[in-house]
Parts: structure tokens; sequence; C-alpha cells
């Protein structure tokens, strides 16, 4: 994958998924979660699959049961993104080859979601932890570990967190939000990897 950022589709609808997908990789974002609490999401994600799964890592957000990443997966999605850390959902995204990023914001979630096979971590709301929380927590974090910020962080914020120890982010509403055009995200997205680019090597 290119850069460490992954798009949130909240809100998408399947007949603007492609367009909107494909505005998003030729900025450079080649990461794109549509949450499961969208429109007909798993039609959503069989499209954009069906399009680009060659050439990104496709999957759903919002994931909340072993259920669902089945459904995902045989909708085509690669990438499974949840807003807590379930081990019953990272084993079924482990089991089937399947990038698993829980949310976490203690240290014992982090360490148990690391310890059940998870990718990554999502910090999440990262707001309410701040680059300071972070910076604590990675002291006891395996150095490997990769952490991407998600809630409430935007461009303005990326160098910030990136020196706390976040390795990317997870972005939606700064680069789509449900009635914005693909060209409308093309544009964000283009800004999003600017700042990103600029916020350190």
């Amino acid at each position: 994958m290119s850069l460490p950022l992954i798009a949130i589709l909240r809100g998408i609808s399947p007949h603007e998924a492609v367009a909107t997908a494909e505005a998003l990789l030729e900025a450079g974002i080649d990461r794109i979660e549509v949450p499961l609490n969208s429109p007909s999401p798993l039609a959503s994600i069989e499209a954009i699959a069906s399009e680009f799964g060659e050439s990104a890592l496709i999957g759903a957000g919002t994931v909340l049961s072993p259920g669902e990443v089945a459904e995902v997966h045989r909708a085509g999605g690669r990438l499974v993104v949840s807003p807590n850390s379930d081990a019953g959902v990272i084993a079924a995204a482990v089991e089937r080859r399947m990038d698993v990023w829980p949310g976490a914001m203690t240290p014992t979630e982090c360490l148990s979601a690391l310890a059940a096979g998870a990718t990554g971590l999502k910090l999440f709301p990262a707001f309410l932890i701040g680059p300071d929380g972070l910076k604590a927590m990675r002291a006891i974090l395996p150095p490997e570990t990769r952490v991407f910020a998600v809630g409430g962080v935007g461009p303005a914020d990326f160098a910030r967190w990136r020196v706390a120890g976040a390795d990317g982010f997870g972005l939606g509403t700064a680069l789509y939000t449900p009635g914005d055009t693909a060209a409308e995200v093309g544009r964000k997205a283009a800004d999003i990897v600017a700042a990103w680019q600029a916020s350190g090597p």
C-alpha cells in the first residue's frame, strides 16, 4: 500500500462507490473502508473490490461480529475495521487472512487486540486520548505495532500525531460526506495526501 491513510466512506451508496474509490486511488489513497451502517454497504464493497481489488485494500468499517466478517469476505473485502476490540471478530478476520484493525483506547485493549492477532490498532476515538496519551502507550506497546489515529483527527494534526507515534490515520468527513461528488472527494484526497507528505519523513 502506498500511504498509511484509510478512507472512511460512511454513508456512501453503491451507485457512487466506484467513482469515489477511483478518485481516491488517483489521489494516492488506496485503503478504503465502507462502514456497515452505510446504505447497502456490502454492495458498495463488492462493487469497489470487483473494480479495484487488485490495486487497493478494500473492506468494511463498524464490523461488530464474526458473521459480519464473513459477509465482508464474501463481498470481496480484505479489510476489517471495528470501533472496539472483539476477539471473535479478530479471529474471524485472521482465519480469512484479512487485515483487521480493532478499535482500542487503553493499554489493556491494545495489548489484548495484539494478542488476538490484530494487524494493527485503531486508536479510537483519538481526540479523547490525544497525542500525549498515545506517546505514553507507545512505551508499553511492541515497537513494531502499527497504530492509526481515528476520530477527530485531521490533516492539520498529522505532524503532532506522528511525533507522538502514530503510523497513519483513518479519515472520514475530512474526505467524504454523503452528497459529495467524486471530483470533490478527489480534491480533498489530494489535499490530504499533500498534508501527509508535508507532515514528516
